[in-house]
């Protein structure tokens, strides 16, 4: 499973499991960026190593079409004590669903949108952002007013799904998008080459130090500690910014949908993404395996998740509606299910060939913050290969 608070729920939880079960768990976490490579090489190699492996939706039709996974219908119907189809949240549960089979279980789920000091934006005089120019201008002022104490605007930068993960909202709010309608790569167009370069513009010039080399985490607790102004990342970080046991800014944040530049977008700017548990075919324990999947994910078990961490990402219906996620997250819950409804399925393409797009797009996203290319001659590199791998 990757790094996250869903993880570390699951982990305090795993002795329940095992006392309902009789079923021990050996759980591995790794970080996001290495874990679809690390599975990867135990999938193809047919180690059976793993029974559970944990993967971003965007992998689901790749996985099906590899036969790295199972189908759980059959299984669900004869272990189904955890499993309750109607109370995940429709949009979770969809990516797993592949002509017509149940292939997975959604652990959480996020959107994207825009966070704020609602402090400063007071004290400085600023309107909360609807563009990206807006953005700039907004983060401009802050870096200038506060004798660059304060940061204008951190983001993620680190190369692979980090850096862009939060790109594509650049790319998909002003016009641009990752693939045609013919299903070519669609990086190499002036849409996309402008994301790119006011992408790593703002965060040249008003973004923290290091912000190359920066992921999820990294991000995230600068602008817990009140180090930026803004932040541009997943739904799930209000619910460290909300908490005052970790947070400096806790009460002090707005939150607003991602902006969008152009009047035509071709998707919407925020994300939808889904963080799965399948069962791995070479698995010789499917049905522990499955038992642990549906464990995992029940009503139950999120519910408890909520009083041990920062899980706003619950895909449970009744998680999300309890008193307990009110309670903890009712400051940016409106915000949240609003990023959510609006949430672009193809935010990172859900093709088989997804991990290398991604992978060629982060490249290019990667050089063109440390200034050794311009964005155009990044993406044209990028286009080519991504189109040499959607050809296979």
């Amino acid at each position: 499973m990757v790094g996250h608070p869903t993880t570390d729920a699951v982990r305090k939880a795993l002795p329940d499991f095992t006392a309902a079960t009789g079923i021990d768990v050996d759980l591995e976490v790794v970080p996001e960026a290495d874990s679809v490579p690390k599975m990867m090489l135990e999938f193809s190699a047919g180690s059976g190593r793993y029974d559970v492996v944990e993967a971003s939706s965007i992998h689901v039709q790749g996985f099906v079409g590899s036969k790295y996974i199972v189908p759980l219908d059959d299984i669900a119907t004869k272990y189904g004590q955890f499993y309750d189809k109607t109370d995940f949240v429709p949009a979770y549960l969809k990516p797993n669903v592949v002509e017509g089979k149940l292939y997975g279980l959604p652990l959480f789920g996020e959107s994207s949108f825009l966070m704020y000091r609602k402090d400063l934006f007071e004290q400085y005089g600023i309107a909360v952002p609807k563009t990206f120019d807006e953005i700039e201008t907004a983060a401009k002022t802050v870096k200038e007013k506060s004798n660059g104490e304060i940061v204008g605007i951190t983001m993620r930068g680190q190369q692979g799904i980090q850096g862009v993960y939060i790109w594509a909202s650049y790319l998909w709010g002003m016009g641009g998008s990752f693939l045609t309608a013919d299903g070519k790569s669609a990086l190499d167009t002036p849409e996309a080459t402008k994301a790119l370069e006011t992408f790593a513009h703002v965060l040249r010039e008003y973004g923290p130090v290091g912000v190359a080399n920066m992921g999820w985490e990294e991000n995230r607790l600068l602008f817990q500690q009140g180090k930026a102004a803004m932040t541009l990342d997943a739904t799930v970080n209000g619910a460290f910014n909300e908490d005052p046991a970790v947070s400096t800014v806790a009460g002090k944040i707005g939150y607003a949908p991602v902006p969008v530049q152009t009047t035509t977008p071709k998707g919407g700017s925020s994300s939808l993404a889904v963080f799965n548990l399948h069962v791995a075919s070479d698995s010789q324990q499917q049905e522990a395996a499955w038992l642990f999947v549906s464990w995992a994910t029940s009503k139950q078990q999120q519910i408890h998740s909520l009083e041990t961490d920062p899980n706003s990402g619950v895909t449970s219906i009744a998680a999300m509606n309890s008193e307990a996620f009110n309670k903890r997250y009712g400051a940016f819950k409106e915000a949240m299910l609003a990023s959510l409804a609006n949430g672009n399925p193809q935010y990172i393409p859900t093709v088989p060939q997804a991990n290398e797009l991604v992978n060629n797009a982060g490249i290019a996203v990667s050089k063109v913050l440390a200034g050794t290319t311009t964005a155009a001659d990044a993406l044209k590199e990028a286009n080519e290969l991504n189109n040499a791998a959607l050809s296979r």
